[in-house]
């Protein structure tokens, strides 16, 4: 896909730009206004709710960051709203309200989370509300089946692969069946782990597709150091760049 120069052109920042010690928790809209205000990037996670909503949350569950317990998915958008984050007043937002709160003013970079079940209503949600947003946006994932899901319902969205080349991992690249699924997905770019840049598939899909590599989670000067050489921009969390 043609000009995607802004996907790449400043770094990434990881769930916003967070800082638990001092009450900014990650995927809050005070961690994507810190990040905008240092201009960067802003990477985020989307979970579904009961109701269909695309909810900007990280976990399956609640218990690691809210004050409330069990599966975001039970939950309906409205309830979801009403749930204390540990630690920040802040709430659980909307896809549509980080939309509004982002604004264009900064590249949004949106994770699809997914149970790998053919379970595809998440991307169908995200391309129903981005269809009115006129920023610079993407959607990735994990699932082959999500990102295929994008392609047939929002073509014109950029369209990224995450990806790692650990074979411990539940989702194992190695798999000719997952790697297939995922080319028939037609990525535009790719977000790879920064500890497997070297592996055979991002080099292939970087100097051999030509496809932008992103890079996540870079926390260390090693990463950063390994970022630069491997791939196309970073992902990061702990540091200002």
């Amino acid at each position: 896909m043609a000009g995607l120069d802004w996907l790449t052109a400043r770094p990434i920042a990881h769930r916003g730009l967070h800082d638990a010690a001092n009450g900014v928790i990650e995927n809050t809209g005070s961690a994507f206004s810190a990040a905008i205000a240092g201009g960067y990037g802003i990477e985020c996670d989307l979970q579904l709710s009961a109701d269909g909503e695309a909810m900007v949350f990280h976990d399956d569950t609640l218990d690691r960051l809210t004050e409330g317990h069990g599966a975001v998915a039970s939950r309906e958008a409205a309830t979801l709203k009403t749930i204390a984050f540990k630690n920040t007043s802040d709430r659980m937002l909307r896809l549509e309200e980080l939309c509004d709160l982002v604004g264009g003013r900064v590249p949004l970079l949106l994770e699809l989370k997914s149970h790998f079940d053919g379970d595809v209503r998440l991307a169908s949600r995200v391309a129903e509300v981005l269809q009115g947003y006129a920023g610079p946006v993407a959607g990735m994932s994990f699932d082959p089946a999500l990102i295929r899901a994008l392609q047939r319902e929002a073509p014109g969205l950029p369209r990224g692969l995450v990806a790692q080349s650990r074979r411990d991992e539940a989702v194992p690249v190695g798999r000719a069946r997952y790697v297939r699924n995922a080319f028939r997905a037609r990525p535009h770019f790719l977000a790879w782990s920064v500890r497997d840049l070297t592996r055979f598939w991002p080099l292939l899909g970087r100097w051999g597709f030509g496809l932008p590599l992103l890079t996540w989670t870079v926390r260390t000067d090693k990463d950063r150091l390994r970022a630069q050489r491997w791939a196309d921009q970073m992902i990061f969390e702990g540091f200002r760049p």
